[in-house]
Order: structure tokens, then sequence, then C-alpha cells
């Protein structure tokens, strides 16, 4: 259920982000990672450890300097780091241990974050908005 709802909630956040024209601005997507990316944060200060926050903090180090990098040279690099961030999730539990976080995230946060790369690309490969292109 978990990779569904992630999946789905992905592409109604950003086709909705389409319609509307959220996503005419390069910065959308680079925002969408970082906030992406602060979640493993968050859930190190619920769960009340400060060794899971600093090494979360590191990890989201790389994904804020990707998102920034993204946004400044090439969207692709979002793309890139929206789907490493899934592969991330595929092994957080395995690397870092953070009591905080719910036990279904990382199956729903693989998911959001594959469904989000695999729009982005759609999106640059159709090149159909004028400021999401190179």
């Amino acid at each position: 259920m978990e990779y569904l709802v992630g999946v789905v909630l992905a592409l109604l956040v950003s086709l909705s982000a389409t319609l509307v024209g959220l996503d005419k601005d390069r910065a959308f997507y680079p925002t969408v990672l970082l906030v992406i990316a602060s979640y493993y944060n968050l859930f190190a200060v619920i769960g009340g450890s400060t060794q899971a926050l600093i090494i979360e903090s590191l990890v989201m180090a790389l994904f804020v300097a990707a998102t920034v990098l993204g946004f400044k040279r090439n969207l692709w690099i979002v793309v890139v780091a929206l789907f490493a961030h899934g592969v991330f999730d595929f092994f957080h539990g395995h690397w870092i241990a953070n009591p905080g976080v719910p036990v279904w995230w990382p199956m729903f946060c693989l998911s959001y974050d594959i469904a989000a790369a695999a729009y982005l690309a759609w999106l640059l490969l159709n090149r159909k908005r004028k400021l999401i292109h190179q």
C-alpha cells in the first residue's frame, strides 16, 4: 500500500503543479527535493536521537548540494538526485538507525521519489514547459 500511495501522491502533486503552473519555474522540483531530503532529519528529532540527526544532516547536505547544483546548472541533476534518494530510502534502515522513522516511510518515500524523478525526466524530455528547459 505504501508504494501505491507514494506513486499516486507524487503523480497527483506533479500533475497538479503542471496544471496550475507551479512547475513553470525551475525552482519547483529542486524545492521538492529539499523538502524530501529534510524528512529523515525531522524523524531523528521526533525519535530523540542526536546521533541519527548528525548522520541524517550529513546525508541531507549531499542532497542539498545536488539540489543547488541541479538548480544552477542542469535539472537532470535533480532527476538523478530524486532517483538516488529513492535508492537511499531502500537502504536507509540498513545504514542508519533512526528511531523516529515510521515503519512504512522508506517504501512510501522510495516510490514518491522515483515517480517524481520519472515525471521530471518526462518534462525535460518533452520540454513543453518553457522555464523547465536546460
